[in-house]
């Protein structure tokens, strides 16, 4: 059985070890950095919907929005009934010219992607009868295979189910070092592997500076606000996406999650701030006025991974072939992760995936340093 580290115990780390338990010797090191992506972000599952012509990131968010089904069922076989997953639809809101190129194309992507579910065009007032405080200012299109994803609730789900399959589990803070192949140390203890999972998000280039190698990975700060609507259950409510950007998602007990601002240069910075927050705000009621009363009861900071080109780098790492590494997924670490996680471990166990790793380039922002 091959022993196996994997590095980070967000969403791809996580899930990467819960698709390894059982079939590999599995040890999880992660220090619990502030800032994790996973546990600051509430997951949009509605890809289809986007312009982006991305080739490599559409097939990775199409896959990953897929395999929800797959991996929340079997979650729910092993007794876990609270996975953070729903699907509720998704109201994409704009005006009209842009609702109908939105709902042409999402109508040809669901002949490969039948998860899409039925497209309806709704009016403002229709569109506030599923999400209430919502404006009158847009139309809509209800998009009825969309999801939402509580971030943190799934990764403890995977995590839980990983630990019973036999994943050992070390708070601590990795290194890695370079003698006779790759090991991990940890707090004086050493750790051996056959494969090394980098799943570290946006604190990749501090892992592998050490061995010689530069990350170009980035850190973009995202802020976002929950409020909370008195006597409420938004548990039901879709997921909404204004133009621009901008995100609101319902929760139990009238939780609404606010999203987001999108801040390159600031990471690692996990301060809310009051511009960020005035900007996640002013967004979000403009687009839905009818959270003004709502009680402000939390904000959170995350750093989305990014890399120079926002292609996300996927596969082993050039003359490491050791390492492997998953990253730069930017907002869509929540759609893709469960499947980025089978992925990984297909590759541990098969040497094989079923994604074309080319799509996914790992030169370009991982090298040795002195190589260029």
């Amino acid at each position: 059985m091959k022993k196996v580290i994997v590095i980070g115990s967000g969403i791809v780390g996580i899930s990467t070890a819960y698709h390894l338990a059982g079939k590999a010797d599995v040890t999880v090191i992660d220090r619990k950095e502030k800032g994790r992506a996973t546990d600051a972000a509430a997951g949009i599952v509605c890809p289809w919907i986007a312009q982006r012509r991305n080739k490599a990131w559409y097939a990775l968010a199409k896959g990953g929005a897929h395999y929800y089904a797959t991996v929340v069922d079997d979650l729910k076989r092993e007794g876990e009934t609270e996975t953070g997953y729903k699907r509720v639809g998704t109201l994409a809101l704009h005006e009209d010219k842009k609702l109908n190129e939105m709902q042409e194309r999402t109508a040809l992507r669901r002949e490969e992607a039948p998860e899409i579910g039925e497209l309806t065009r709704m009016t403002a007032e229709e569109a506030r009868a599923l999400f209430p405080p919502l404006s009158d200012e847009y139309d809509a299109l209800l998009v009825e295979g969309g999801a939402r994803v509580d971030g943190e609730k799934l990764r403890a789900a995977l995590e839980r189910v990983a630990v019973k399959r036999g994943v050992t589990l070390v708070d601590g803070s990795a290194v890695l070092v370079e003698a006779d192949g790759y090991h991990v140390e940890c707090d004086g203890v050493r750790f051996e592997a056959d494969e090394i999972v980098l799943a570290c998000g946006a604190w990749l280039p501090e892992l592998m500076e050490p061995i010689g190698y530069t990350a170009r990975v980035a850190g973009e700060k995202a802020q976002i606000v929950h409020v909370q609507l008195p006597d409420t259950d938004a548990s039901d409510w879709p997921v909404v996406m204004p133009p621009r950007r901008r995100y609101l998602l319902g929760f139990e007990e009238g939780r609404i999650v606010i999203g987001s601002t999108h801040e390159r240069d600031k990471a690692f910075d996990a301060r809310p701030t009051a511009i960020g927050i005035h900007e996640v705000l002013s967004k979000g009621l403009e687009s839905a006025p009818g959270l003004a009363e709502a009680e402000l009861i939390e904000t959170r900071v995350g750093f989305r991974p990014v890399t120079p080109n926002s292609i996300p780098i996927l596969g082993r790492v050039p003359g490491a072939e050791q390492l492997l590494v998953a990253n730069g997924l930017g907002s869509s670490g929540l759609t893709v992760g469960p499947f980025i996680g089978k992925v990984l471990a297909d590759l541990v166990l098969t040497g094989d995936c079923e994604l074309d790793l080319s799509l996914y380039p790992i030169k370009e922002s991982v090298f040795r340093t002195n190589d260029k």
